[in-house]
């Protein structure tokens, strides 16, 4: 008795998502896939395949999407079904941690945040050039849809080691200590050494200006030619 009110309710489930698409294909498992609702709109599991174009190798990705946009973890196989990519997504852009891999094993790993198309800003730390220590909060527009935000990590393949990290606040490389512009850090510091070349004691200021005015006397340094 149990199996059959199972089976009706699988029935029914099922029935109710063949109404809400105007286009869809049975899997192999005899989910539903590949919806596209009446709005047109693409929704659900998906599996998409990209045939190789112009030396390419093709690929087959699955995911969900939601409104027809990306939506959670999406994987991507080669041809012979060897896992290339896990990528997460959040309003059809890339958000949090995506991994990528080649037949060796993982070779990088990326993290992203997704920009709201809805309400497209961020807070940010804006740091005191005179004082690291301090900074304030600013809510700033964000530009794009998505943007590299945290860790970054770079693999050996063939031993699954950490070779490289970066850190990224808002697309800019900072410092993983501090959290500051790489970037700005390093033009601060330029710009201070600038000034150290430039600033002399007083007392040498002093000697300048007093002389200024005065003529200058040629003297021979035993060249020929002049």
């Amino acid at each position: 008795m149990l199996k059959y009110s199972a089976l009706i309710v699988t029935l029914a489930v099922a029935q109710l998502s063949f109404a809400q698409c105007k286009t869809y294909m049975i899997g192999v498992k005899g989910d539903t896939l590949n919806c596209t609702d009446n709005a047109g709109l693409k929704q659900g599991k998906w599996v998409v395949k990209t045939p190789p174009l112009r030396g390419e190798a093709g690929f087959e990705e699955e995911g969900e999407f939601k409104n027809n946009k990306k939506e959670g973890y999406w994987r991507r196989y080669s041809e012979q079904g060897d896992i290339l990519a896990i990528e997460n997504y959040k309003y059809g852009y890339k958000n949090g941690v995506s991994q990528y891999y080649s037949l060796q094993g993982i070779v990088r790993e990326e993290s992203w945040r997704a920009v709201n198309p809805e309400y497209p800003y961020d807070t940010v730390r804006v740091y005191d050039l005179k004082n690291p220590d301090k900074y304030d909060l600013r809510i700033v527009k964000v530009e794009g849809t998505s943007y590299k935000q945290g860790t970054w990590k770079y693999y050996d393949p063939q031993t699954g080691l950490i070779t490289k990290t970066e850190d990224y606040i808002m697309d800019k490389k900072v410092d993983p200590f501090t959290g500051r512009n790489v970037n700005a850090v390093a033009a601060a510091d330029t710009s201070t050494i600038a000034k150290k070349k430039v600033d002399k004691p007083a007392e040498v200021m002093q000697y300048e200006k007093k002389n200024s005015k005065k003529k200058k006397i040629s003297v021979r340094d035993g060249a020929t030619g002049y």
